[in-house]
Formats: structure tokens, sequence, C-alpha cells
């Protein structure tokens, strides 16, 4: 095993792991001591977590100024691009209007970033996610991970990869019923093969603005405007997207209700052009803040 430490003082670097971790961003971290979203009001944790990236097993820990980590490679650039460590904050919130919510959002979670996930993975996760609870949806993607992934051993422990698509198409329908996805699974099993097909490959909307992958996205079943903002937020790195679900539209109508139109793009946009470029992070901010 590799190990190492990243500095995180000041703006730039500053981090909430725990905060961004369990966030409801991504659903391929889990943390070692099985407590994953049982504590989410805690700002910092200091818990360890760990994922696997392709066929890597990742840890992490943040301890004050620092952000340790043990891996199967050296994980550093791993963790810089999936945790955004580069992304500064301060210039980020410099650039939205006064507003006293997403102040006492940043206060209280002060270093929470948007992550940026593997496409596959990050797509899956947020078909699965229609009207299911967020610890409901994480434990479904360890259990397609552990169905479906490869194993990684470590130290006489076993690790399981989000599978790939050739590997998630192995399972059926029904397979994928089993697991708890309910209506979901067709959407699922679909989905996968249209990646795997090469339908639409992540290559492609690598290249595309946000309006054109946010439409593109909508060719997945089981895909509408709100999961298509997740994925072009949390995988494409789109900081303007803006994902609305029940909790998002409840605080835009509690805080901003001139924001609130009758449809979902023309909610959206209001919110994007209150925010501006970094529309996503006022919307992951004040989502954790609300929810929490």
């Amino acid at each position: 095993m590799y190990s190492g430490s990243l500095s995180i003082p000041g703006s730039v670097g500053r981090l909430d792991l725990q905060a961004t971790l369990e966030s409801a961003q991504s659903f391929l971290w889990q943390r070692v001591d099985g407590g994953m979203y049982e504590e989410t009001a805690v700002s910092g944790g200091g818990h360890w977590y760990y994922t696997v990236v392709e066929d890597d097993l990742v840890f992490a820990r943040q301890q004050s100024g620092r952000l340790d980590w043990q891996a199967t490679t050296d994980a550093a650039g791993i963790l810089r691009r999936q945790l955004r460590l580069d992304d500064d904050l301060d210039e980020i919130f410099t650039s939205f209007p006064e507003e006293p919510t997403l102040e006492k959002a940043k206060r209280q979670y002060p270093g929470l970033r948007v992550v940026r996930d593997p496409f596959f993975p990050c797509l899956i996760s947020f078909v699965c996610s229609a009207r299911m609870p967020v610890k409901r949806i994480h434990a479904l993607q360890s259990s397609l991970a552990q169905e479906f992934g490869s194993p990684v051993h470590v130290d006489g422990s076993t690790y399981y990869a989000f599978p790939r698509p050739d590997q998630l198409m192995a399972a059926s329908e029904s397979d994928l019923r089993n697991l708890g996805l309910g209506f979901r699974a067709p959407y699922v099993e679909r989905t996968t093969q249209m990646v795997a097909d090469g339908d639409i490959t992540e290559a492609f909307l690598r290249d595309r603005s946000y309006a054109e992958v946010h439409e593109d996205l909508q060719s997945f079943p089981g895909v509408g405007p709100k999961i298509a903002d997740c994925v072009s937020l949390f995988a494409f790195g789109h900081l303007e997207a803006v994902p609305i679900d029940t909790w998002t539209r409840r605080l835009i109508e509690r805080y901003y209700p001139g924001d609130v139109a009758d449809s979902y793009d023309a909610t959206a946009t209001a919110f994007r052009d209150r925010f501006g470029e970094y529309a996503g992070y006022a919307q992951t901010y004040l989502f954790h803040y609300e929810r929490s």
C-alpha cells in the first residue's frame, strides 16, 4: 500500500471531507466505521472513507489541515480530481450575491466541495435515486458493486469496484429487482445497454456544452431533467447545473420564492440567474444545509 498526505490549508485547499462525501452527491464511497449518512450535521468528521477507482483501492481521512490517504496506487491525483481540491472556494463564494442562508451554510460546512465522479457509476446511481431515500440509494450502489463488480483483495479483505457496463449487462431485470431496484430496474438495464453499445459515450459528452449534455443525457431511460443535472454537475463538472429535487424546490420556495416557476427548467434558470456560473455549488451547500 502507498500512503501520503495532502495539505489543505487556506481557501483553495479548504476541505470538509465528511460533508463532501455525505451530502448525497456521490454514492461511491464507504465509511470504514459503517456510519455513512448517520451524522450529516457534523462538520469535518475525521472518519476514514474508501472507494475503488477502476482497480485501485483508496482510503482517505481528514485530519486538521491535511488529507491523509492510503491506497494501492499513488492516490494524490485521484483525490485532487474527485474531490475538486483545486477549486477556489473563496473565489466561488465571492461570485455569489450576499445571501444570509447561503452564508450560514458556508459557515456550517466551510469546506464542502462538489465531487467529480466517474460517468457511468454516477449515471447509474442517479437512475437508481428516483423516489428513494439517500441511505437506500447508497446501499443499492454497494449491492451492485458486490454482486457484479470486480473484487479487489487487500491485506486479507475484499472490496468491490462499481461494475463496468459490460459487467452490469450480466444482470437481468429480475436480478436488479431482487436487489431492490423496483421500477428502476428496467431503466438501469436499458441505460447500461446503451452505454455498453456506445449509443452515447463519455468521450462524446465531454466535448459538449452544459445545455447539450443536459439534453443528451435525457436520452437514457429513466433520466429526466433532475437526474441529467446531477450527472452534468457531479460527473462532467458543469458547475452551472442546478439539480432540483423535493429538497431543493422546498428551499427555493422558502428562501427565494420569486424563483419558483411552473416548470423545472424555468425554476432552474431563475436559480442559475441568481447565483451565476457556480450555481451548482450554491445548490449543493443549500441542499446539505437544509437536509441536515
